[in-house]
């Protein structure tokens, strides 16, 4: 079995009950300070978004179009470029901006480098515009799971608890992995259990979309040539523009 493939089956086999042990020794609360969707020293907030998570965020912002949420009111689906952008990693500036091949999109920022979805009230307290349809890596932060290969960066791991065999032995760096718990001014407030399930059943799903999604990048991957201002993106889908639309589309 290829690495990846091994990894994606111990994903599947994380114990959801283990994973909110975890969560609830570490423990949270959101405070809703924001931090986690808008930009760091000038660095655009970056957070990696699925193909059909954008999907799912186009349709609920036209389902709420009607609702002041800052698309175009007429009940129409954002464009793709609305929600998603290339994933920075990868591309170098050119003369005609942008160019290049990568990997995945990230939710789209506003000209601040926030999240494009994220509110702010007069007190400076956060919220999402689009919370109940949120993609997997926003919904799982401030943790994530490592099983030692793939992971989707999210900044300085502060604190960690070991999952199966290696927390029994007390050991770090064994094969069962770990839970990580990354930069958050809610971390260590107690959490009651019913929401550690909630996060870990999400943590859960988060690992094992990662790597289908990487999976089927890897497949999918056909190396491409780009011009000046060009910008390609792979995912599991295909070769894509910064539209979304496949590459291949158009052509005989």
């Amino acid at each position: 079995m290829q690495p990846l493939e091994d990894e994606l089956e111990r994903a599947r086999a994380l114990d959801v009950g283990e994973l909110a042990d975890a969560v609830e020794a570490i423990g949270f609360e959101c405070t809703r300070c924001g931090a986690c969707c808008k930009s760091e020293a000038d660095d655009p907030h970056t957070a990696t978004v699925f193909p059909d998570e954008v999907r799912r965020l186009q349709a609920a912002t036209a389902a709420d179009a009607s609702d002041g949420d800052g698309s175009d009111g007429d009940g129409d689906a954002r464009d793709w470029r609305d929600v998603a952008r290339p994933m920075p990693y990868g591309l170098t500036e050119g003369d005609d901006g942008p160019e290049g091949e990568t990997f995945e999109w990230a939710l789209q920022t506003d000209s601040c480098g926030d999240c494009v979805f994220y509110r702010e009230d007069d007190d400076g307290v956060g919220a999402c515009g689009v919370h109940a349809d949120r993609p997997l890596i926003c919904e799982t932060y401030p943790f994530s799971v490592d099983l030692g290969g793939t992971s989707q960066p999210m900044g300085e791991v502060v604190d960690s608890v070991a999952l199966g065999a290696q927390r029994e032995a007390g050991e770090a760096g064994d094969a069962d992995g770990s839970v990580r718990a990354h930069e958050c001014e809610g971390l260590g407030r107690d959490i009651d259990r019913a929401d550690a399930e909630s996060l870990a059943a999400a943590l859960k799903e988060r690992a094992v979309r990662e790597l289908e999604e990487a999976i089927g990048v890897r497949d999918a991957y056909e190396p491409v040539s780009t011009g000046p201002g060009e910008v390609v993106v792979h995912d599991s889908e295909g070769a894509k523009r910064p539209d979304g639309s496949r590459l291949d589309e158009g052509r005989d």
